[in-house]
């Protein structure tokens, strides 16, 4: 289907056809478990309603950066309603983070700008979630911030994350000043190539850790913990959730760094 021959109406099955192309799809980095499994069935629904809407692009990404900044806030609310409006919002902010690409390549409106704001998207959630995930485990608003060090692990841990994520972005810098080319998402290229780094990236299957610190698996963690504090009466399970984010957060900076350097991202 080419540009010209598109419908302003588009059924399901053009926007599928057009939207979500195997290339795009293949890609190493292209879809998080969510999107693959369930999101971008439904992704192409929703899309159909923004074409009919002058919104852009960007303005669909500027929705997915409020709903990200709102999935943090929501932890603040005590209780149960605080993490199950978390977890929905966890996965809307994918949804939109689905539906502007879509809406991108159906209008074939492509740029820059997009991409930061994606990017803007994603590191102001994965940003904040860690610090109001701290807030609620000190027991806020009943509890002074102040008077308890959970509201500074959480901090610690928004810092982890972020330095964690930008160590990609670290990647694409370097190969630019190098003069070298654009990076293929390729799962070989990304591999380590010395065998120790490599053994220890095989084990993470079984445990995969490392992507504990995305948005979505953020808030699914924060559900799962503020379930067992309504059963135990007390924000223990929080806590400790909190803690294990932390502590695990260092071998998962670590680990990326050496992946990065034995790997081919740098030649």
């Amino acid at each position: 289907m080419t540009e010209t021959s598109r419908p302003t109406r588009p059924t399901i099955d053009q926007i599928r056809q057009v939207c979500q192309p195997p290339e795009v799809r293949s890609r190493r980095s292209a879809e998080h478990w969510v999107a693959d499994l369930y999101l971008r069935r439904w992704s192409p629904y929703l899309t159909r309603v923004l074409l009919r809407t002058p919104i852009s692009p960007n303005g669909v990404t500027g929705i997915m950066i409020a709903t990200g900044a709102a999935t943090a806030f929501a932890l603040l609310i005590p209780g149960m309603p605080g993490v199950l409006m978390a977890a929905c919002l966890g996965q809307l902010q994918m949804l939109w983070d689905c539906c502007d690409g879509e809406v991108a390549r159906w209008q074939q409106r492509f740029s820059a700008s997009g991409v930061f704001l994606d990017q803007v998207g994603h590191f102001t959630a994965e940003g904040l979630i860690p610090i109001a995930l701290g807030i609620r485990a000190s027991g806020w608003p009943g509890e002074p911030i102040l008077g308890s060090p959970w509201p500074l692990v959480g901090l610690v841990l928004s810092v982890l994350v972020l330095f964690n994520k930008s160590l990609n972005e670290m990647v694409h810098a370097a190969r630019s000043a190098s003069g070298m080319d654009r990076l293929d998402d390729s799962a070989e290229i990304a591999a380590p190539r010395a065998t120790g780094p490599r053994k220890l990236r095989q084990l993470t299957r079984y445990f995969p850790f490392q992507r504990a610190y995305h948005s979505v698996e953020l808030t699914i963690i924060a559900l799962a913990a503020g379930t067992l504090d309504a059963l135990a009466g007390n924000l223990a399970p929080t806590r400790f959730a909190l803690a294990a984010l932390a502590v695990l957060a260092v071998p998962a900076v670590v680990g990326h760094v050496m992946a990065i350097l034995t790997s081919s991202r740098l030649r």
